[in-house]
């Protein structure tokens, strides 16, 4: 089976990521769960033709490093793509992208969210796991600014997903590796390009931290993704990113930057399938400035709890409301809450 009716069937199933692994039939995740599209296993030619049809020019580079990341459009799908090499033999995990951006009403974010595209300056972060939405809940932020109001919008991501259809702002968006060579020497770069709103892929080393705090500090709005479960622990992540004797000066500026944490997961839809949103939002409140520069961000849990006139929610708070309103199963709340005690509590 071609790669295009691969993507073409997944697409029909409403599948978001397909699986191609040497000794095992093409596999798609469809409604969180892999599932085999054919009966026939890939063979290690198959592979190595599969491997060469999506690098395209940059096969030898792939031969090279062992792992590419690029985007195409195949059977008329945008599509994300990630070819590796796995015990001498190609591999790929191809990641179906939209080809309209969501309206940011329609994602079922917190109402505060609602906020950000009017936000001036200072640090947003948009936090999760691999497949949880952050790509799409950032593409309906920054669209929503690209319809309200006038600016300029950098992006900088590995690789480009969401393509945006300039409104109200001229849009530049730089993919790593083809426009620039890194993200911190690309966010280097945009601060000399008179941007006002800044999106970062994924804030992944000390440089490109260091330079989007910065970014934040000379008046920008910075955007960017961390792979993390919470939004307290992505201020530990930060922090522990810098050597012991930076990391007072790093709290005294990420205290004075960071905005908004929304951490969020999908969960199975209880009846017509598909994935919902679950999300924690902690604004940050004078009293999470004084828990981070303090380094007390073990107390940063309670803060957001007490955050909700802000517009604060715990991730178990939205888990129990989905489950409440019955968008999702009392199992599948429970399996995906940090206190199970307390969501069974808020679902009686």
């Amino acid at each position: 089976m071609l790669v295009s009716e691969i993507v073409r069937k997944t697409v029909e199933m409403g599948g978001s990521d397909i699986h191609l692994v040497y000794g095992i039939p093409p596999s798609a995740r469809i409604s969180g769960q892999v599932e085999h599209l054919m009966e026939d296993p890939m063979t290690e030619e198959d592979c190595l033709v599969m491997a060469k049809d999506l690098s395209g020019t940059r096969f030898e580079e792939l031969e090279r490093v062992g792992e590419i990341d690029l985007a195409k459009n195949i059977a008329g799908e945008r599509v994300r793509i990630n070819v590796f090499r796995q015990q001498g033999k190609y591999s790929a995990a191809l990641r179906i992208l939209s080809n309209t951006i969501p309206n940011i009403n329609n994602l079922g974010l917190p109402p505060v969210v609602l906020d950000f595209p009017k936000y001036n300056k200072g640090i947003v972060l948009v936090t999760g796991e691999t497949g949880s939405g952050k790509s799409t809940t950032l593409a309906a932020i920054l669209d929503e600014v690209n319809h309200t109001r006038k600016g300029h919008i950098v992006t900088l991501e590995d690789p480009v997903e969401y393509i945006y259809t300039p409104d109200k702002c001229i849009i530049n968006q730089r993919e790593i590796g083809k426009d620039t060579g890194s993200y911190a020497s690309g966010l280097r770069a945009v601060l000399r390009e008179d941007p006002d709103i800044i999106l970062v892929g994924e804030m992944r080393d000390l440089e490109t931290i260091e330079t989007a705090i910065t970014a934040a500090e000379t008046g920008h709005l910075v955007f960017a993704t961390l792979h993390t479960n919470s939004a307290v622990e992505s201020v530990d992540r930060i922090i522990n990113v810098f050597p012991e004797g930076r990391q007072q000066q790093i709290r005294m500026e990420l205290a004075g930057t960071l905005r908004a944490v929304i951490s969020q997961q999908l969960l199975p839809r209880m009846l017509k399938g598909g994935r919902v949103l679950a999300c924690e939002v902690m604004i940050v409140t004078q009293a999470i400035q004084n828990q981070i520069r303090e380094g007390k961000t073990y107390q940063m849990e309670s803060s957001l709890l007490a955050g909700k006139e802000e517009g604060s929610v715990s991730m178990d708070a939205y888990i129990a409301n989905l489950a409440l309103e019955g968008k999702i199963s009392i199992q599948t709340a429970l399996d995906a809450a940090r206190d199970k005690e307390l969501v069974k509590k808020k679902m009686m």
